[in-house]
């Protein structure tokens, strides 16, 4: 049981890197330095007040230029293999029990996989009201990136089930904002 729930937290951490790359990052570490939260051995420097406080920092940076309109365009290319990566490397690190060749399988394959396809689908769905709403729709979409993130980072520490969940139910909301793009005809 402990397994699957230290894979559910590992998983919703991955899928919260999707919607914003240094929320999860930070509650991680701010969770690990006031001792909620012990990092295996490879990840103590999430315990540091310098860390927590660099990464509260650009998470704050992070959040702020989402609501700046063409800096998101910037960040959404760097963001992109940015979530993959840090997504990948929260599910390893919250997987310190299993076996090497599991703990990478999970971390690529999955925790990889959820950021990736969340970050796409969040691009996907800020591009869709560009050509009829001017970007003025880009405000709503920022802030439920970040309570997509910031939920997933609070329960994959409080409630790591539902967490899987609703990691599950936001790459399916993804997959769904990418194939509605697809469907949209184009606007010129």
């Amino acid at each position: 049981m402990e397994t699957l729930l230290h894979l559910s937290s590992a998983l919703g951490l991955g899928a919260a890197c999707g919607f914003r790359i240094f929320v999860p990052i930070f509650a991680l570490s701010l969770a690990s330095t006031l001792g909620y939260y012990m990092p295996p051995p490879d990840f103590a420097w999430l315990s540091s007040s310098f860390v927590a406080i660099a990464l509260g920092l650009m998470m704050a940076f992070e959040m702020a230029s989402y609501y700046i309109p063409f800096i998101d365009d910037f960040f959404d290319i760097v963001a992109t293999p940015a979530a993959i990566g840090a997504g990948i490397m929260l599910t390893f690190a919250e997987l310190d029990a299993l076996n090497a060749a599991l703990r990478w399988l999970f971390a690529f394959v999955v925790g990889g996989g959820f950021a990736g396809a969340i970050q796409l689908g969040t691009v996907s769905l800020r591009r869709m009201p560009l050509a009829s709403t001017q970007r003025k729709t880009n405000f709503i979409v920022s802030t439920i990136e970040l309570a997509g993130a910031a939920l997933l980072s609070l329960l994959a520490f409080s409630a790591p089930i539902l967490c899987l969940f609703a990691a599950m139910l936001s790459v399916g909301a993804a997959i769904w904002a990418m194939r509605r793009k697809k469907a949209l005809p184009v606007m010129r």
